[in-house]
């Protein structure tokens, strides 16, 4: 039999379908639509399902057209916090809130005030209350949306609503509530005092379920009766795309660090059991019985590098921009604080902003495009650090996304952090991971190292080169000395927005408080 592995995306919905030795038969993918108006970005719900049973309907008849094999389980991964609200018959009452959404900052600042932070991180694993968190679009329908939120019979994140679609049947993945700031990790239940205050019932919630669990069986009749599948297809629920994009390279023990280097720097270990450090680094639960992911997630990861292209590299590709680094004479770069955006684990510093230092007449633009790698190299070691000051032993790092594809960047990346790094063949990591789980669900392998065994492969091994010269060690130094000229600096940026006649009520640096 085939596995359908679906990957529910935020900009593209990719369907896959795998044989039962976890050979890629098919792949397809469709765009995400959405409307944008200022802080809201929302979607249609059902144009979202309708796609996905076109592709479900192409990829059946792909992998019929080669072994004329059922469909075992379709499997699916993708995206946690998008938010689906359902009215009499279940069917959406609004449209689709996408994680993407900022409406509630000030719902944000209100549950802040009202929960304590170091509760709301020993509950949910979350060290901050952030507008991306289903709770607070919760808290602002009810306060916004008065019509919409008494009429709602259920709320459901994205990934339920498309099995529900499915199967007929409502249920939750651990992995996927862990992102909705209402559900207890260490207890695996919802968080009853949160949602009692946003005016939630738990019966308005779907009930939830380890990763990898069944929720029924395809409805042909509910879906589509020309679809090319049967009732004996099974609906896995599977797990988050980040944890299956684990799975899918190798990523299955504790040691083990994922680095995906694409816009965002996301970096996660699997952990035994919770971990409410001082660090307070975030946690959720785990794609396996008892276990947790450690997932800090750096805004200027990737984005550095897109932000100095834009503006200095704007007509050269980055294989040019590669090309020519590798080719130039070895230089001291400048020092680069990849804080474009501020804040970014470990440090959370929404004071914080994007630094060169050390700049000298002879340096270039090239030179200064080493200085943003290197930058991002030291944000990953540094939160490397973190973990092991948490007990974690990094013994190898596996990178994906588009940073992963320059070897320049991976080997910088290898001397600063002192790890090896592994570059895996396959790029649809999500897809691929969703299809072990379900292969085992299915039978088709006895264990994950048998599985991983059979359909994981590496493309490159980067191992650390000894410097004399430590990058990071200035970097650290760097940070620390302009934490007070970071807030100095911010509050310089709050005055100027000001109007002119509120700046003479200001008191200046040297005026007695």
């Amino acid at each position: 039999m085939n596995i359908i592995s679906i990957d529910l995306g935020t900009t593209n919905i990719k369907a896959a379908i795998y044989n039962c030795s976890l050979s890629l038969i098919t792949l397809l993918s469709e765009s995400v639509t959405y409307d944008r108006d200022n802080d809201f970005v929302e979607f249609d719900a059902n144009e979202y399902f309708n796609k996905i049973i076109s592709m479900i309907r192409h990829a059946s008849a792909e992998g019929k057209k080669f072994n004329n094999e059922e469909v075992g389980e379709i499997i699916l991964t993708g995206q946690a916090e998008s938010l689906i609200v359902l009215g009499e018959n279940n069917e959406p009452i609004y449209p689709g809130i996408s994680w993407l959404d900022m409406r509630s900052k000030e719902e944000c600042k209100e549950l802040s005030q009202h929960f304590d932070s170091d509760e709301c991180f020993h509950t949910t694993g979350q060290p901050e209350l952030i507008p991306t968190w289903p709770i607070t679009k919760l808290l602002w329908l009810k306060k916004n949306e008065a019509p919409t939120f008494e009429k709602a019979v259920k709320y459901l994140l994205l990934k339920d609503y498309i099995i529900y679609r499915l199967c007929g049947n409502m249920l939750g993945d651990y992995t996927i509530y862990s992102f909705s700031h209402y559900f207890d990790i260490s207890k695996k239940c919802y968080w009853k005092e949160i949602l009692d205050y946003c005016g939630v019932r738990l019966d308005q919630l779907p009930p939830v379920a380890p990763s990898g669990s069944i929720a029924g069986h395809l409805i042909t009749a509910h879906v589509d009766e020309n679809i090319g599948l049967t009732r004996r297809t099974r609906i896995n629920i599977g797990t988050l795309d980040h944890f299956a994009g684990m799975i899918g390279t190798g990523n299955t023990a504790p040691g083990m660090i994922s680095e995906s280097a694409g816009t965002v720097l996301s970096i996660s270990t699997l952990v035994a059991a919770p971990l409410f450090g001082k660090n307070k680094i975030p946690i959720y639960c785990g794609p396996f019985p008892e276990t947790y992911v450690l997932l800090p997630v750096c805004e200027s990861g990737g984005f550095s590098m897109e932000w100095y292209k834009n503006n200095f590299f704007s007509d050269i590709s980055y294989d040019v921009i590669n090309r020519e680094l590798e080719k130039c004479d070895k230089v001291t770069a400048p020092i680069f604080l990849p804080y474009l955006t501020g804040v970014n684990a470990p440090d959370f510093n929404e004071n914080a902003s994007g630094v060169f230092f050390g700049l000298k007449a002879h340096h270039t633009k090239y030179d200064l495009a080493l200085s943003v790698m290197q930058g991002v190299a030291c944000l990953l070691k540094k939160n490397l650090d973190t973990m092991k000051q948490e007990g974690i032993s990094p013994t190898r790092i596996i990178s994906t996304g588009g940073g992963a594809k320059s070897s320049l960047w991976t080997q910088i990346k290898a001397d600063i952090t002192g790890c090896i790094i592994d570059i895996p063949e396959n790029e649809e990591a999500p897809c691929l991971g969703a299809a072990i789980i379900s292969a085992i669900s299915l039978g088709y392998f006895g264990t994950y190292e048998e599985a991983l065994e059979k359909s994981i492969r590496i493309q490159k091994t980067y191992h650390p080169i000894k410097t004399t010269f430590s990058t990071y060690d200035i970097f650290e130094k760097l940070y620390s000395s302009l934490t007070d000229v970071f807030a100095y600096h911010k509050e310089r940026e709050r005055i100027a927005i000001l109007p002119p006649h509120s700046i003479d009520t200001i008191p200046s640096a040297s005026s007695p408080v």
